[in-house]
């Protein structure tokens, strides 16, 4: 059964710029915890080229009423023309987690 949690996905340049992002969140209540995954390698399609970069990637935990500032305010910090901001919705999980990042955004 599907919660009332997300999780938000976004790409960084690197990681401190996600944590910079994270610690944002985090202050302004849009977001209960953090996840930054330090090195990754992406390859993409941008401008008709190939291109690759190292990057961070920053999850953040957060509820559905939450979600659109914590866009906006990702959006707002990030330094890509256009970052890759992705909610996704939470189906379940432990219910106590789950309450936990209820809690810590309201």
């Amino acid at each position: 059964m599907e919660t009332k949690m997300c999780l938000i996905y976004s790409t960084f340049e690197n990681e401190d710029e996600a944590k910079r992002a994270g610690k944002t969140l985090i202050e302004k209540k849009l977001a209960a915890c953090i996840n930054i995954i330090p090195r990754i390698h992406s390859i993409y399609r941008w401008k008709d080229r190939i291109e690759e970069a190292k990057e961070a990637v920053l999850i953040a935990k957060t509820t559905k009423d939450k979600a659109t500032d914590a866009v906006a305010e990702i959006k707002n910090l990030h330094n890509y023309e256009m970052p890759a901001i992705l909610v996704v919705p939470v189906l379940g999980g432990l219910e106590e987690f789950i309450t936990y990042v209820h809690n810590e955004v309201t």
